[in-house]
């Protein structure tokens, strides 16, 4: 009996498609809606009234179920737009002109982080490292161990590569570059909400994420921990009014605020952050460790079913390796994706990688039997249809 079934009917979007795209864009619950009600009645009814009633501190106070779900403070994680934001401010802390500015990361890394460090890099003349993957799957930890050094700055790192659900081991690298000096951001996006990790018990310095993927958040949503104990040593040059001991001051200086709020900048994306909610409350209800247990379980599944026909597998086959999604490397792999949103089967394609398959705690076994199935028609239809064209046959 799968009881996380149970909370199926929360997800309208199941009703017609068979929806296995959860590494991309989570299914959507159905509170969402009332919390977006909710928000445009109180901007109806109470107006500017509803900044001191609540909205001014959400960025804390929803920043604080993201605490709850990667094992942080209370206070210590607060809400902006997108991961790209996020780092942008971690790196406006930091001098990237001195003889320790070297910033290291895997070669796999998620594009838009690598932009923002390029940018920052080429501005300031840091240096920029890069460890190759080997099998365009891994990352081999002793080659990101063996680059980090006593010039290393910073290490922004993936927990979860987007293109093979390969799991870093975050911990050993946190201790190499603490050991030299260095600091780590840890990139979640990929595993908050399916990979159990705990930030204290990693001593992991920064994490940025966003909800749009396995947190159910939708878009619009980031955050961003910081180690409470390297506060008072930062001071973002990406800033605003919300970072200052007291905004409503209107003080023409700036005076960063002791606590958390001195990593916000503007004014907050409040539709975003009620968006949000309902997504974090479901993964605390149910609890990570029990959606990583069925995560496990369904992802080998698909392994075994690709297995079954033939076909390669660009995730690792090791599950203490592998995070939510499975990506298969078929033929064809970008118009069988487009064929299959047309069915209401909604998986993605990464270029370089192939059909990226991630079910959910929603999700039914039955589900991953009928997207392999409907793959091996629509791959068996294209390989006839090429077959005929190449004979010069009219189809």
């Amino acid at each position: 009996m799968d009881e996380l079934l149970s909370y199926r009917a929360q997800f309208p979007i199941l009703e017609k498609s068979l929806y296995l795209i959860n590494h991309s864009l989570g299914a959507m619950p159905k509170a969402t809606y009332d919390r977006l009600h909710d928000y445009a009645e109180t901007w109806a009814t109470r107006g500017i009234r509803a900044w001191a009633e609540g909205w001014w501190e959400m960025p804390l106070t929803v920043g604080d179920k993201i605490a709850r779900i990667i094992g942080a403070a209370s206070g210590s994680v607060v809400m902006h737009q997108n991961v790209s934001v996020c780092q942008a401010i971690i790196l406006s802390c930091l001098d990237l002109t001195q003889r320790r500015n070297k910033i290291v990361y895997e070669a796999m890394n998620f594009p838009s982080v690598m932009y923002v460090y390029e940018a920052h890099a080429q501005a300031a003349g840091a240096r920029i490292v890069t460890v190759p993957s080997e099998d365009g799957i891994t990352i081999d930890t002793q080659r990101m161990l063996d680059a980090i050094d006593e010039e290393t700055l910073l290490v922004p790192i993936s927990h979860v590569l987007f293109k093979s659900a390969f799991i870093q081991d975050a911990q050993a690298i946190v201790e190499k570059a603490h050991r030299v000096g260095a600091m780590v951001v840890l990139d979640t996006y990929q595993s908050a909400g399916t990979v159990p990790f705990n930030v204290n018990e990693l001593g992991v310095d920064f994490v940025t994420g966003g909800s749009v993927k396995w947190l159910c958040g939708g878009p619009g949503a980031g955050y961003l921990y910081v180690r409470p104990d390297l506060r008072d040593k930062l001071k973002p040059k990406v800033t605003g009014w919300a970072a200052h001991r007291a905004p409503f001051a209107f003080e023409p200086e700036m005076d960063y605020a002791a606590d958390a709020h001195r990593f916000l900048h503007g004014s907050p994306a409040i539709p975003t952050l009620y968006a949000a909610e309902s997504g974090y409350d479901l993964i605390n209800e149910i609890g990570v460790e029990r959606i990583r247990a069925k995560s496990v379980r369904q992802t080998s599944r698909l392994i075994e079913l690709a297995d079954e026909h033939g076909w390669r597998v660009n995730s690792p086959r090791k599950v203490e390796q592998r995070g939510g999604s499975v990506i298969l490397d078929v033929p064809f792999a970008g118009e069988i994706v487009r064929e299959l949103a047309a069915r209401d089967v909604l998986v993605d394609y990464r270029p370089g990688a192939g059909i990226r398959i991630g079910p959910h705690f929603f999700n039914t076994d039955e589900e991953l039997n009928a997207v392999v199935a409907e793959i091996k028609t629509i791959l068996d239809t294209k390989a006839y249809e090429k077959h005929l064209a190449a004979s010069g046959a009219k189809f």
